[in-house]
């Protein structure tokens, strides 16, 4: 396998393909990447970490810088003689990708941070090998699934003219995945925003959610109904069971994934994550806040409450006038109306030979059409000011409070800030950037924003942290958001925030440095590429994987699994296919409710849980 990148998620993956699943990878970074040493899939995991870390300080070849394709003589292109890939480019050419070894790869992930280099490696390696198995980073969603379709095509075209070549029968599945670190992750950081856990995740219509809550004393809900399909009040499974005292790093009972029953019951009042919720993703719990969402401005916006109520009063004199006219005169109703507005608009319709009550009519009717002209100029020029601020930036509104405040509107925070206003949170944003990508989309869902560094004194505070629920800092320096939280807590000490950070290292010691510090507030440390990297990984393995679930410093992934060929699940009832610690069958697709004791057969698809390792092993 083949992974190219300029950034941690590269070195993440290629982690997780080498450590996790046993895969042989080259990995392609440009060459000031080797200085850095790259974030390492498990700390635990002793083996990958020290073969990791060779790759990164070994000295690696370019391009001419022995033999002609820039490794030792007789070394295979792109990799070292010990089956350690590493080759160092700019960009990913032609030539480099040759020499990557694309041609005889299986998969290729192209994890780039910019669109346009990815798309044009992506429709090289294509006409290189139309077997490979790509995998794309792209942010453009809407891009991304027409070069989705055209990249299939074309290895469909390629198969069907060449397949002499062995190219259909070569048992490889040439498909392509578009992926998006931000749309991986954002769900999961606006989930911790919100209720401080991540454990949210889309299951092609299924929608599961996990919660942390303490067991029963002496019952156990892991084994009653392993498909857990039969929703939230009925059929709860154990998904992990936490450490002692919640925090990975300290002292007490290490974390354990997918515990079987006898665990479950001895952990009786110990915390754990289980499964709360199994329904359809198509109810009124997933659509109604989209319907919310449309983007257009309410009326009610256009005009003051004052310049509102103003109008109410004319409107109700001109009614006034209409119904006294008609009493007084007898005429028709709507002609009592008509001619109202005409003596309200000094229309010339004198009543010289009409009653007097008709002329005092006419009189006091004028007098209020002179009252009405200013309330209609001042709603004209309101409303034309309304509209030509409206793609200006909303300022926070003073009573604001219990809202999320997000730092950083990135490609990350634009996705975050999406998914927080479909779920309906009130959200304030932080941008130092007046040129931000995530403005245009502040401005469509009239979010307020403040413009400011938010190192600098005044900035959290013009965003009412002292009012906030939570603080979410997502910018690109780990420092900056870092100084945030420091500076938020000083101001409420109970503030819930969540952190994105990139070095593991790192986010362990400001985990635990703020968790005995701040006892009683809800710290939370998230790496985008450590939630992407399962993603990527189960792409390029030809695998469906929807969501992966953090679960302390470990990863959960569910995964659509077809039952088909595995003998560990076609056959077996839904109890038997339940491995301890490896995978848990959660939902059989198309199917309302699973049974413990029902038989999976050939043909269905089945939703699970499992841990990486358990993963590979399905494969």
């Amino acid at each position: 396998m083949v992974v190219c990148g300029d950034d941690g998620l590269a070195h993440r993956l290629a982690a997780e393909l080498r450590g996790v699943y046993g895969e042989q990878v080259t990995l392609v970074v440009p060459p000031n990447e080797r200085t850095a040493r790259p974030p390492v899939v498990g700390r635990a995991r002793a083996a990958s970490a020290a073969l990791f870390d060779r790759v990164v300080s070994a000295a690696v070849g370019t391009v001419g810088r022995t033999g002609a394709n820039g490794q030792p003589p007789g070394a295979p292109a792109g990799q070292r003689p010990d089956g350690e890939g590493v080759l160092e480019a700019v960009e990913p050419t032609e030539a480099v990708l040759a020499e990557a070894g694309v041609a005889r790869a299986a998969a290729l992930a192209l994890v780039y941070d910019d669109d346009e280099t990815n798309i044009r490696a992506a429709l090289t390696a294509r006409r290189l090998n139309p077997r490979l198995r790509l995998v794309l980073r792209l942010y453009n969603r809407r891009l991304g699934q027409h070069i989705e379709e055209l990249l299939d095509q074309a290895a469909a075209l390629a198969a069907g003219g060449d397949d002499a070549g062995g190219l259909t029968g070569a048992g490889v599945e040439a498909s392509t995945t578009v992926l998006s670190d931000a749309d991986t992750a954002a769900p999961a950081l606006a989930a911790t925003a919100v209720t401080g856990t991540g454990r949210v995740v889309q299951a092609e219509g299924l929608l599961l959610r996990a919660v942390e809550r303490p067991l029963p004393g002496g019952t156990s809900d892991a084994g009653t109904d392993a498909g857990a399909g039969s929703g939230a009040g009925a059929g709860l499974c154990t998904l992990a069971l936490l450490s002692g005292g919640g925090d990975p790093d300290g002292p007490g009972e290490q974390p354990r994934l997918l515990p079987d029953d006898e665990e479950v019951r001895l952990a009786a009042g110990r915390q754990a994550v289980v499964l709360e919720h199994v329904s359809s993703g198509t109810g009124t719990e997933s659509t109604a806040p989209a319907r919310r969402l449309t983007g257009v401005m309410p009326l009610a916006s256009l005009f003051s409450r004052r310049l509102r109520w103003s109008l109410a009063g004319a409107v109700g004199c001109v009614a006034a006038l209409a119904v006294a006219l008609w009493l007084v005169t007898g005429i028709h109703p709507l002609r009592a109306f008509y001619i109202t507005l005409l003596d309200l608009f000094a229309i010339d319709d004198p009543a010289l030979r009409e009653p007097l009550g008709r002329q005092l009519l006419q009189l006091l009717s004028a007098l209020v059409g002179l009252l009405i002209l200013p309330i209609l100029l001042a709603a004209a020029l309101e409303a034309l000011g309304t509209f030509r601020t409206a793609s200006a930036l909303r300022r926070p509104p003073r009573g604001i409070n219990g809202h999320v405040v997000l730092l950083g509107l990135g490609k990350i925070g634009t996705r975050v800030l999406t998914r927080l206003r479909e779920l309906n949170i009130p959200v304030v944003c932080v941008e130092s950037d007046p040129e931000a990508r995530g403005l245009a989309a502040a401005r469509r869902l009239r979010v307020p924003v403040v413009l400011g560094d938010v190192t600098h004194e005044g900035v959290l505070e013009a965003a009412q942290i002292h009012r906030a629920q939570t603080l979410l800092a997502v910018t690109s320096s780990d420092t900056t958001n870092l100084e945030a939280v420091l500076y938020a807590r000083t101001v409420r000490p109970d503030l819930r925030v969540v952190l994105r950070l990139y070095d593991d290292d790192f986010a362990t010691a400001v985990y635990r440095t703020l968790r005995a510090a701040y006892p009683r507030a809800l710290t939370r440390s998230r790496s985008v590429s450590h939630l992407a990297a399962p993603a990527f990984a189960g792409a390029m393995l030809g695998r469906q994987v929807l969501g992966a679930v953090a679960v302390e410093r470990r990863v959960l992934l569910f995964a659509a699994v077809d039952v088909d060929g595995h003998p560990q699940l076609e056959g077996r009832t839904v109890r038997e296919a339940f491995r301890a610690g490896s995978w848990r069958v959660l939902a059989l697709l198309g199917r309302t409710d699973t049974a413990a004791g029902h038989v999976l057969e050939k043909g269905d698809r089945v939703v699970v849980a499992a841990t990486r390792r358990g993963l590979a092993e399905l494969r």
